[in-house]
């Protein structure tokens, strides 16, 4: 790895690496097409189901590289994060396979689906308020008295190297596109997503979406500078935090733009796909459909890859389900 301004920015070469070490421990995930929605759009759509990873979301792969990456003496005092879900069960899923403590910080209101992934996994939860301050402080609490090495769930290089290696099989499993659609949070598969095709098809667009009500990314983008919301409130739970310095630098250099979607557009997005795609995926794995659907001109006649984070969802609480 190079080091630039103080960061450590994951090469391509890290990526080819990262595949090597987690090949053993995750799934080449396959790519899905639906006529309907490709007749929906104008576009030629392939969908790239890292829902169907064990841990149900694309995160394993970061998580993994990590935690295989780490020397004896590092993992026997094992590793500790903070998340909003899926990087938690991730990182506590690839803790399992090394057979090394995991502990995570996660918001109150995380989903219990994704609670008890973690759980499943081995993982020890402490819960905190549903903001970036009460994570952050809760976690720093929690990592001094643990001494686990510290897996950040996106700003991370050793994740980002990991999150490249899903575009690497994408284009492997495609005949070329034109542009590829990732969701935007912390920005963690989207600097994985730049990191990729920055070297290997540096002619593919990279467009990243989000939602309206957390659109820190996207006024960032706009603005030329990070900006971060402290505690937004979205249906898409697993984009709530904001880019930091290393995501930010992938993102101002490699993305082509940021579409958002509001919350009911989400929602139709994700029913789409669940009844034309078959497949479980999150609110958060909807927005890409979402912002397609919305702003068709950008998209038509295109083949556009679209990657479907995670299906880790509590079917009990479907947010097109009315309660009493």
């Amino acid at each position: 790895m190079k080091d630039m301004s103080d960061m450590i920015i994951p090469t391509y070469q890290d990526m080819l690496d990262a595949h090597d070490r987690i090949a053993p421990h995750i799934r080449r995930t396959p790519v899905r097409t639906s006529d309907y929605l490709n007749e929906l759009t104008g576009a030629q759509l392939f969908f790239k189901c890292e829902n169907f990873q064990e841990p149900g979301a694309f995160k394993v792969r970061g998580a993994t590289n990590a935690v295989f990456g780490l020397d004896d003496a590092q993992a026997a005092k094992g590793v500790a994060t903070h998340s909003s879900g899926n990087h938690a069960s991730c990182l506590s899923y690839a803790a399992m396979r090394r057979g090394i403590p995991c502990n995570v910080v996660m918001p109150r209101t995380a989903p219990q689906a994704k609670k008890d992934t973690v759980r499943r996994y081995g993982g020890q939860i402490t819960e905190c308020e549903p903001s970036t301050t009460s994570r952050e402080e809760t976690f720093a609490k929690v990592q001094a008295e643990t001494g686990g090495d510290f897996v950040h769930p996106y700003n991370d290089p050793r994740v980002i190297a990991g999150q490249g290696t899903c575009s690497r099989e994408f284009m492997e499993q495609t005949d070329g596109l034109d542009m590829m659609v990732a969701p935007i949070g912390g920005g963690g598969m989207i600097s994985g997503t730049c990191l990729t095709l920055s070297t290997l098809a540096p002619e593919v667009e990279i467009i990243a979406a989000e939602p309206e009500q957390a659109d820190d990314a996207y006024r960032s983008f706009k603005a030329g500078h990070i900006i971060a919301d402290d505690a937004p409130k979205t249906i898409a739970d697993g984009l709530l935090v904001p880019l930091k310095e290393l995501t930010w630098h992938f993102v101002s250099n490699h993305v082509t733009d940021i579409f958002t979607a509001s919350e009911d557009e989400i929602i139709d997005a994700m029913k789409l796909t669940w009844k034309h795609l078959r497949v479980v995926m999150e609110p958060s794995c909807a927005v890409p459909l979402a912002i397609i659907l919305k702003n068709k001109e950008r998209f038509a006649g295109k083949r556009v890859g679209v990657i479907i984070t995670g299906g880790n969802v509590d079917l009990d609480t479907l947010p097109w389900i009315k309660g009493d």
